[in-house]
């Protein structure tokens, strides 16, 4: 697209709204920035070069509208605000940083979404892709180059001007992103789908339909890669060939699983003639045991199994998924052991915004846990993780917005099961909550910091909240 001249407005001042401020700016653009923030509470240092750059902000005025070719919508910026809405009855086209990179992007993209696990399996294929590239080369620094980015670290726009044809980007897509896509990528990948964002989108028929849209634009001659555990993903249909990855059963198709004896298994025929590259191979190899994997939990090994098939689409060798399984220690925040003191471990899996991901991470324990859980609701389903908490969890420790809703629900729970032994405790804080664990917590125990709710009642986002809560820890007394 010639972007010279075009007005555009983009919603939210933050990491995907500033880049693609400079993308579009650079390529001729006259952008007007929008936050519903204030000047003062916002940082725009970062795009204090940029010429010719508007700003309006405090709120979202339909005025905004009134010369305006395109509407751009940040990640965390709704897609039912009033401006939005009004933007769509007078045909003005929505888009967003993801739909332009794709829109521009010369190179083959895998795109990866899921309720859990999109983040630690997008890191995987890119070390999985990096590692056979310089295989491939026999160099350290291949001819062909692994971009990694979008809902992750570098809004991917921002590189877009270096990537190349012969490169492979892989991306991971929010369902905030999905909704307005009118794109699909060569490989996409369902790691799962369970409830979340419930807040956001409504319902959960309109939150799976903003995911399966990953597919929706998809040829026959493209990859789809799904997860033949989850009920909804084993269900979702498309254009793409399919392939499947499992914990529990040998897929029906290609793709990979754990077979009873605990070895990680693919099987991938590349053989037929595809549009994203890549020498054609036929791949039928064990990976792995599972317990020569670094990753803890079933979760961790559904993600590898994933990341495995994506990569054997796209013709990376079997060595390399060996070697990236069996070395990989993780992302941060994802289940991190971040200290071990007076006998105790505490690991930081802040990234658990949701029952779902927090029962998961329990499942990974078998030594007794405390539980730290807390921040703010999502409107999520909680009985099941609360029958979970008080059959698996030594304590559990509550704090932030939620703190006394869950706590009604442990207290109904316990009464119910009559386990009079178990224990929970209500904090106003995380401190606080730390400072209880450290005082229940002995010798052989785990404390864990797995929320199940987000961190905006305190924190700017997960991250922040998880490197609060390390230095929490790395601040108590050693006994």
């Amino acid at each position: 697209m010639d972007w010279t001249g075009k007005q555009v407005v983009i919603l939210g001042i933050a990491r995907q709204g500033t880049a693609l401020a400079r993308y579009l700016v650079a390529h001729g653009a006259r952008v007007t920035l929008s936050d519903l923030k204030p000047r003062e509470q916002l940082d725009l240092q970062p795009l204090a070069d940029l010429p010719g750059v508007d700003f309006v902000l405090g709120g979202h005025p339909l005025a905004l509208l009134d010369r305006c070719d395109l509407l751009c919508l940040s990640g965390g910026v709704p897609s039912d605000l009033p401006i939005v809405q009004e933007a769509r009855r007078r045909g003005i086209r929505l888009s967003n940083d993801a739909q332009v990179f794709f829109e521009v992007c010369p190179a083959r993209i895998i795109g990866v979404t899921g309720s859990a696990g999109k983040t630690t399996t997008t890191t995987l294929i890119g070390e999985m892709l990096k590692l056979s590239t310089q295989e491939a080369a026999g160099s350290p620094a291949p001819a062909r180059s692994v971009w990694v980015g979008g809902n992750i670290g570098n809004p991917l726009i921002s590189d877009v001007e270096r990537i190349r044809s012969e490169d492979w980007v892989v991306m991971e897509l929010s369902s905030f992103q999905l909704e307005l896509m009118t794109r699909s990528p060569h490989i996409a990948c369902v790691t799962n789908i369970t409830p979340n964002h419930l807040d956001r989108h409504g319902t959960m028929e309109a939150y799976i339909a903003a995911k399966r849209r990953i597919l929706d634009f998809q040829s026959p001659r493209d990859w789809r890669v799904l997860s033949a555990d989850n009920e909804v993903t084993a269900g979702l249909e498309g254009s793409a060939r399919a392939l499947w990855f499992s914990t529990r059963n040998e897929p029906r198709g290609d793709g990979a699983w754990m077979d009873a004896a605990g070895y990680l298994r693919i099987r991938v025929d590349r053989t037929a003639e595809s549009p994203i590259g890549g020498r054609p191979s036929r791949i039928d190899a064990v990976i792995c045991h599972r317990r020569e994997l670094l990753l803890m939990g079933e979760h961790n090994v559904a993600n590898v199994l994933a990341a495995a098939t994506v990569c054997a689409a796209a013709g990376a060798s079997v060595e390399a998924l060996r070697r990236v399984s069996t070395t990989f220690r993780g992302v941060a925040h994802r289940l991190q052991l971040v200290a071990q003191r007076g006998g105790v471990r505490w690991y930081d899996d802040s990234i658990a915004t949701t029952p779902e991901r927090l029962m998961a991470a329990l499942r990974c324990f078998d030594q007794p846990v405390i539980l730290l859980c807390g921040g703010r609701d999502k409107h999520l389903p909680w009985e099941a993780a609360v029958r979970m908490m008080v059959e698996r969890c030594k304590a559990v420790v509550l704090f932030g917005e939620m703190g006394p809703m869950v706590a009604e629900k442990l207290s109904d729970e316990q009464k119910r099961t009559n386990r009079l032994a178990f224990q929970w405790s209500q904090c106003g804080s995380l401190e606080e909550a730390v400072a209880e664990a450290h005082r229940l917590a002995q010798p052989g125990d785990a404390v864990l910091l797995s929320p199940g709710g987000t961190s905006y009642d305190a924190f700017k986002d997960f991250a922040e909240r998880g490197d609060f809560f390390r230095k929490l820890v790395d601040a108590l007394p050693a006994a």
